[in-house]
């Protein structure tokens, strides 16, 4: 008989957030903490900066100076991109030969790892590929592969069911004495406590609570974004599988009856949703990561296609909210969920959505 063991682990940024992270390159190159970008296959480039990466809360900003090489031969822009992804820089500052980089933490085929017990690793690299010209077969440089991490401090990561990572939130314009404390825990099929054990059969269902506690803060209503497991800590490995996706939609709600969002929900910083106990067919290993996206929105805004808790209903065939109107649901079944073009966002809100965070649990059978 199968036994699942659920057990969470924190993967939220915690502690202070720094504006900028350690920078590694050659010698005699300046750093900064908690970034690092690895030069070391690329000997020939400049030892005079040519890389530069800033990891921001939830973004990674890299400039690239286009003497890569330190030679005066400044490379082409369109040579230049980030990630699996391929994707093709932000902004070209022609006056000073730069291209900058912005992606998201999850974006352009990052890769998130949890590193020992301290630290939360997004690992991208930069890609320089030449091209021959129109009227040239030959290229005079090689190509180059810079590797890219941004390291987070992790607190507070506990063995039992519950999760209480706690960290300041960055933004400028918003008191460093308000803090947020989120949690995730398991919980026992009534929602009255948590769960004595973290061992499961197949066939049972999960009860997961998730949390988040403003101190001397404007309400706050919490979402699960996403929810991903696979076989290894990386959220992008393969096979993967979607529990939650398209920002709140619990997709895994098309197969189980028994994964659904709890509805309605006692709190507006308190969100609760049930998935049925699984494993990976074809597939020995008996250990399962759960990675799971949470974010917050001030509870004065109302739910829209970004900000949502969906659950589908069988019996009638459709997508229904935990709060707000059924339309915001809809996009469900186009996978397009994104906010329609020129609706409106309260500055709150826009600081909720950045502030949303990785949580992993790992499932052990």
């Amino acid at each position: 008989m199968w036994w699942t063991c659920l057990k969470f682990l924190s993967q939220f940024l915690c502690g202070e957030l720094l504006s900028s992270l350690q920078l590694y390159l050659p010698s005699g190159v300046e750093t900064y903490p908690y970034a690092w970008v690895d030069a070391s296959q690329a000997r020939a480039l400049s030892l005079l900066s040519p890389v530069l990466a800033q990891c921001e809360e939830a973004y990674v900003m890299v400039t690239v100076k286009r003497d890569l090489f330190g030679t005066g031969r400044l490379v082409q822009v369109e040579d230049l991109s980030l990630g699996p992804a391929g994707c093709q820089p932000t902004i070209h500052n022609a006056p000073e030969n730069t291209v900058i980089f912005y992606a998201g933490l999850h974006e352009c085929g990052s890769v998130l790892q949890v590193r020992g017990e301290d630290f939360l690793v997004y690992s991208i690299s930069l890609h320089y590929k030449p091209t021959p010209s129109s009227h040239s077969v030959i290229v005079r440089t090689s190509p180059v592969d810079v590797p890219i991490e941004c390291h987070y401090p992790r607190r507070n990561n506990v063995s039992s069911n519950a999760i209480k990572p706690t960290w300041i939130p960055f933004a400028s314009t918003i008191s460093a004495e308000e803090k947020l404390r989120f949690s995730l825990h398991l919980m026992n099929e009534g929602w009255s406590s948590e769960r004595a054990s973290n061992g499961y059969q197949l066939g049972e269902v999960m009860y997961i609570q998730a949390q988040v506690i403003a101190e001397n803060h404007t309400p706050l209503r919490l979402f699960v974004d996403s929810c991903i497991a696979t076989l290894s800590p990386e959220a992008d490995s393969s096979p993967r599988y979607p529990i939650i996706d398209y920002k709140g939609c619990l997709v895994d709600g098309r197969f189980d009856s028994n994964s659904t969002f709890s509805m309605p929900r006692f709190r507006d910083d308190v969100l609760q949703f049930t998935v049925d106990v699984f494993r990976f067919s074809k597939d020995p290993r008996d250990l399962i990561y759960i990675t799971c996206h949470l974010k917050v929105a001030a509870a004065t805004q109302a739910p829209d296609a970004e900000n949502k808790a969906c659950s589908f209903h069988p019996a009638t065939n459709s997508w229904v909210p935990v709060e707000g109107t059924t339309d915001i649901c809809s996009c469900c079944e186009t996978k397009n969920c994104v906010r329609t073009t020129g609706q409106g966002s309260s500055h709150l809100d826009q600081w909720g959505r950045r502030l949303g965070r990785d949580v992993a649990a790992k499932l052990g059978m």
